[in-house]
């Protein structure tokens, strides 16, 4: 009796999948949208369609990520590698040594994330190129960088106080904008390329 009450005076468009959908997580939706909407308008296009020229152009390509940016690029990676081109990530015992002629693609929102910094430094002593995203122009990692493209989100570096801008918690509007970027950044690479939606399919693996 009490399930059928929480139900009492809610209309159709109320329920999704069964479940009532309260005004605030309606409100807290948009919110999230439009914010990751804002974020994503305020990148620079041309700086995108640079980096996915660098990335085409790789010899190679290996990409890292801390905690939860983490997995957005190594969703980026599996990406790459169903377009056709050569990438790794930090970590994997298959990573191949950078060199003259590859990209090392390192996400850090707040700029400042030490394994970041030291690994930018050892792939520019191997002659690679740092591409780096991040949300904080003047940061560390963006000193060290040879491209840097800006997101313009909230990240761990001010997400207290005054300096707060997202409804999200810490890092998660920035991680949130790096998904939607990938996504379209693969878009531009796979017309860049030439690769078909076709051989991407191919490329996935059958072992799931």
């Amino acid at each position: 009796m009490s399930k059928i009450k929480l139900f009492l005076g809610k209309s159709r468009d109320d329920f999704e999948g069964g479940f009532a959908v309260s005004e605030r997580s309606e409100n807290l939706f948009k919110t999230a949208l439009d914010e990751l909407g804002g974020v994503l308008a305020g990148i620079d296009e041309g700086r995108i369609d640079a980096a996915c020229k660098m990335l085409a152009g790789a010899r190679q390509i290996i990409v890292y990520g801390c905690g939860r940016e983490a997995l957005q690029v190594k969703g980026l990676a599996m990406r790459l590698y169903h377009l056709g081109l050569s990438v790794s990530v930090v970590g994997d015992m298959t990573t191949p040594p950078l060199g003259a002629g590859d990209v090392f693609l390192a996400s850090s929102g707040p700029g400042e994330t030490s394994t970041v910094l030291t690994l930018m430094q050892i792939a520019h002593h191997a002659g690679a190129t740092n591409l780096l995203l991040t949300a904080q122009a003047e940061s560390s990692a963006a000193e060290r960088a040879d491209f840097t493209l800006l997101i313009p989100a909230q990240t761990m570096a001010n997400d207290q106080g005054t300096k707060k801008t997202s409804v999200l918690p810490m890092g998660s509007v920035f991680e949130g904008a790096l998904f939607l970027l990938f996504e379209v950044m693969v878009l531009k690479l796979r017309d860049l390329i030439g690769a078909s939606p076709e051989a991407m399919r191919a490329r996935h693996t059958n072992m799931e």
